[in-house]
């Protein structure tokens, strides 16, 4: 299911979509949790990307599976280029977790400003500033050593 999309490689299409939507929850989920006045305009593409940005990351990590074992089914890759793509694997994971948490307290926070009192909506926009920066770390660090190794140094 991840290997390909009408016959090209998906993970250089997957990609692309964690790229866009991961920032773009971490931006949207911060400015509507540091921002009140935004919370009317913003509140249902938090919850769509909130919802898409971890879809996305799994979807990415699935597809760089299916792609590494397409790409070196003959054995596994040796020297610098090995060192690359197992750096790049490196973020796969936390790049995951993390956009799964930002969605779901993104999630909480959305439902807690139409719900619940100022309090448990300032703490969720609290703690939705450091997790958007862990996501957004994750993302930039994933694509980076992704270029990486498919590109060279």
């Amino acid at each position: 299911m991840f290997d390909e999309v009408l016959g090209l490689p998906a993970h250089p299409l997957i990609i692309h979509t964690a790229v866009i939507f991961i920032p773009l929850l971490a931006v949207g989920s911060v400015v509507y949790g540091v921002v009140p006045r935004w919370r009317p305009v913003l509140g249902w593409a938090v919850v769509v990307l909130a919802v898409a940005a971890p879809v996305t990351a799994f979807a990415a990590r699935e597809s760089g599976e299916a792609f590494q074992a397409r790409l070196f089914s003959g054995g596994a890759p040796q020297g610098p280029l090995a060192q690359r793509l197992e750096e790049h694997e490196s973020f796969a994971l936390p790049l995951l977790l993390s956009s799964i948490g930002l969605g779901v307290v993104s999630l909480l926070l959305v439902y807690s400003a139409a719900r619940f009192g100022k309090t448990t909506t300032t703490v969720l926009a609290v703690v939705t500033v450091p997790l958007a920066l862990v996501a957004g770390f994750y993302v930039l660090r994933a694509g980076h050593t992704g270029a990486t190794a498919a590109w060279g140094s």
